[in-house]
């Protein structure tokens, strides 16, 4: 994933300075690939700010569900913590400090973010260098909506799930070409929040 953001960065005109200065700051995957994405449509600044920070939202959920288990940390590092919260980190800690009451089981959660970072970092760094040496009909724009759909297996399992992806790309590809400012993600992540609340009501009934 590293990879493919370094190279499409790279390849849409963007500095490896920039590039790795996004990696560094940003760390995370998917926003950055969002943000590549828009860019590369042209869409606006405020439409790119708003994607990028509704598609990092879910930490604010990540964070809340930690937060119980690491209330008695001190400020510096919360916010260390906080910058290494990313999916990957989340989903392997997360059971462990359930389970786990030792004072520095918060490692965990550091050593998982930590291992990512790491691995993002040299993957964007390979990115840059290998860029220009990698032949276009590899297709390596294309793996970057493979990635996307692979992070989707899971929720093919529920019914409500498929529904809720079908309704957001339906409006995502209907939208690409009708709704402004190529605001078309936004709309249909706004269709896909509602669809599922809707649908959760009704089976709840």
């Amino acid at each position: 994933f590293g990879l493919i953001f370094g190279v499409l960065a790279i390849d849409i005109g963007f500095t490896p300075l920039e590039t790795m200065g996004m990696s560094l700051i940003v760390f995370g995957g998917a926003s950055q690939i969002v943000l590549l994405q828009l860019f590369s449509g042209g869409a606006s600044s405020l439409v790119i700010i708003s994607s990028v920070g509704a598609v990092n939202s879910r930490h604010l959920l990540y964070g809340a569900v930690v937060s119980e288990h690491l209330s008695d940390l001190k400020l510096i590092w919360k916010i260390i913590i906080s910058y290494f919260l990313i999916d990957q980190a989340f989903a392997i800690s997360n059971e462990y400090l359930k389970k786990n009451k030792e004072s520095n089981r918060y490692f965990h959660l550091v050593g998982g973010g930590v291992t990512c970072w790491v691995i993002w970092q040299s993957t964007t760094f390979l990115g840059i260098i290998l860029g220009a040496a990698i032949p276009e009909k590899l297709g390596l724009s294309f793996a970057v909506p493979l990635t996307f759909l692979a992070l989707l297996v899971n929720d093919f399992r529920k019914f409500i799930n498929v529904i809720v992806i079908i309704i957001s790309g339906l409006v995502a590809t209907l939208g690409y070409n009708y709704i402004p400012f190529k605001a078309y993600i936004i709309v249909a992540a706004l269709a896909g929040l509602f669809s599922a609340m809707i649908l959760t009501k009704m089976i709840k009934k």
